[in-house]
Parts: structure tokens; C-alpha cells; sequence
């Protein structure tokens, strides 16, 4: 059984490893990072389509936030003021922002800073989409 969190996210894209980059440094949750790519997603209890849907915080029980609730999931480990954040971000109405918000981020992450037009493309046809063993796609 795990005894930490784990977060998954898009390693092709170059916004989402930005910002898991970020929130590593500065932020500091207590938990393992992981792109999809490389992640066990059946042994984590999801799937490559809810991985290339959002960002996944997944509990050491197994219970999984989506979205803005995983961001709010890894501000909470964090401390400090950022847990603060994260807990205004698990109430209404700011839960319901919070998700519009994610949403618009997401859907649009190839327009962000450090986002490419890879990061518009759906997984199997990014130029550089590695599979779980590793192996690169075509």
C-alpha cells in the first residue's frame, strides 16, 4: 500500500509539467508526481482517458480528485498559507469557480506560457506520446 498521495499528470505537455515543476519547487506538496505516461494507471485505479482529462490526485486509499479538487487536494498537503487556499477551493462557491476556471485552463493549455500546440492534441497523436513501458508511440 502506498503511504503518499500521488499526482498524476500530462508529461507532453509542456504547460502541465511547467506547473507540476512549479508547484515542486515553490509550493511544496507531500507527494509523488508522476506523468501518465509513466504511471501504473490500472494499479492507481484509473484510466488513460480520465489522465488525459485532467490532473489526478490520488489518495494512498485510492480515493481520486479530478481537476481543480486535485489542486486543492495538493495545496492542502502543502502548508502554510497554500493550505488555506486549498481548503477555500473545496467550498461552494469557490469550488464552482475553481472548476470553470480549470476547465477554461485546461481546455486551453496550449495558448498558456510554456504551453505547445502539442498540448492541443489528443494523446495518440502528439509526436512524442510514451507509453507505460516507456516506449515512445508514433
Amino acid at each position: 500500500m502506498r503511504t503518499r498521495s500521488v499526482l498524476i499528470y500530462d508529461g507532453d505537455c509542456a504547460f502541465c509539467t511547467s506547473s507540476v515543476t512549479f508547484a515542486e519547487q515553490y509550493v511544496r506538496p507531500r507527494c509523488e508526481a508522476t506523468p501518465w505516461q509513466f504511471a501504473d494507471l490500472d494499479s492507481l485505479g484509473t484510466t488513460r482517458e480520465r489522465a488525459e482529462y485532467e490532473l489526478l490526485w490520488i489518495t494512498p486509499t485510492g480515493v481520486i480528485y479530478g481537476g481543480a479538487q486535485a489542486v486543492a487536494k495538493l495545496l492542502l498537503t502543502a502548508g502554510r498559507g497554500w493550505a488555506v487556499l486549498g481548503a477555500l477551493l473545496t467550498l461552494p462557491p469557490l469550488r464552482w469557480i475553481a472548476h470553470g476556471v480549470y476547465r477554461l485552463v485546461a481546455n486551453n493549455r496550449e495558448r498558456m506560457p510554456g504551453g505547445t500546440p502539442a498540448c492541443a492534441l489528443p494523446a495518440d497523436r502528439r509526436p512524442s506520446t510514451r507509453t507505460a513501458s516507456g516506449e515512445t508511440a508514433r
